[in-house]
């Protein structure tokens, strides 16, 4: 198996400017400057530049007086590659991008649509995939991380949005990303393991999966999580690629290992409730009735790496799962 390529959410065209984040002064400044584009972001949702399954999809990048009301805004940072403005003229590099996040009746007051791009970020820009996957990572870090983990007091937004601090102990909290590492394990015969989840739809199926825990090395967790979730014992273990995955802040790790021979597979019962072997000709034999990760997750890009080739588009897929790459 070879380095995975560049995953969907592991691009990125944008300078995070994580100096000028600091300047306390700097989203009202940039709110000031017609040259500013906001990105509106209500549970999840975006609004494109035309229809999410056309051709390339764009983010909608619009003037702060389109997007006046919202409960918190991020500087997001300056453009690296041009990209469609609101208007459908051409929005220059450098270009200031700020989220916005909405209530719902925030996001009921904006005309157009909104889009859930979890299956159809395929097809965004190096820009557009940076700044959705940036988005959502840090929405959902501000929204679950409102109150200081010391005293339990209301916490508010620093440095553009980037950390939160609380007003009486002076603590300053930072954003949350969690570890997590996906490997495809391989047996003597090149055969791939996979497995099922309890909660899972009849016959789908991925890699294995599992989050790092303290004091814990990528590799110790590789050996780890396969263990307890199929009772293999594994050898050989290399690092293949990463791809942050903000549902709601995680970063996958993507490894292979060699399972170690004559070992009998036994799921965990809980989580994994069937585990199997496949070859490339039963893979290629049963790509019709397969569920398989769906082409967003670096789970899809692991599996594809092993098999050799893209799967072809008409595989059925899912995206759901724990610990949300599988």
């Amino acid at each position: 198996m070879n380095q995975l390529p560049t995953l969907p959410l592991a691009k990125s065209a944008l300078d995070r400017d994580s100096i000028g984040r600091t300047d306390p002064n700097l989203l009202g400044e940039l709110s000031s400057l017609a040259s500013t584009r906001y990105l509106a972001l209500h549970d999840s949702l975006v609004q494109l530049n035309g229809d999410a399954e056309s051709q390339g999809p764009t983010l909608l990048l619009q003037p702060a007086s389109s997007v006046s009301a919202f409960e918190f805004e991020v500087y997001l940072g300056k453009t690296l590659q041009s990209t469609l403005d609101f208007d459908g003229s051409e929005l220059e590099v450098g270009t200031p991008i700020v989220l916005r996040v909405l209530s719902q009746a925030q996001a009921d007051a904006l005309t157009g649509e909104w889009h859930n791009l979890r299956r159809s970020a395929i097809g965004l820009s190096e820009l557009d995939a940076g700044l959705w996957t940036q988005s959502l990572a840090i929405a959902n870090w501000h929204q679950t991380h409102q109150f200081c983990p010391r005293c339990g007091s209301k916490t508010a937004p620093e440095q553009s949005g980037w950390s939160r601090r609380c007003p009486v102990d002076d603590r300053q909290v930072f954003p949350r990303t969690d570890p997590a590492i996906i490997v495809a394990v391989t047996d003597e015969q090149d055969r791939l393991l996979l497995g099922s989840q309890g909660s899972w739809e009849a016959n789908r199926w991925s890699v294995l999966a599992g989050f790092v825990e303290a004091g814990e090395s990528l590799n110790a967790a590789v050996a780890r999580e396969v263990f307890e979730e199929s009772g293999v014992r594994v050898g050989e273990i290399e690092f293949l690629g990463s791809q942050p995955w903000p549902f709601p802040y995680s970063l996958m790790f993507g490894f292979k290992a060699v399972a170690l021979p004559g070992q009998e597979l036994q799921p965990d019962g809980e989580e994994i409730v069937k585990l199997r072997w496949i070859s490339r000709a039963e893979l290629t034999a049963e790509l019709g009735d397969l569920l398989l990760p769906g082409p967003l997750s670096i789970a899809r890009g692991l599996i594809e790496n092993w098999y050799g080739q893209p799967l072809p588009a008409s595989v059925a897929t899912s995206q759901a799962g724990k610990p949300g790459a599988r």
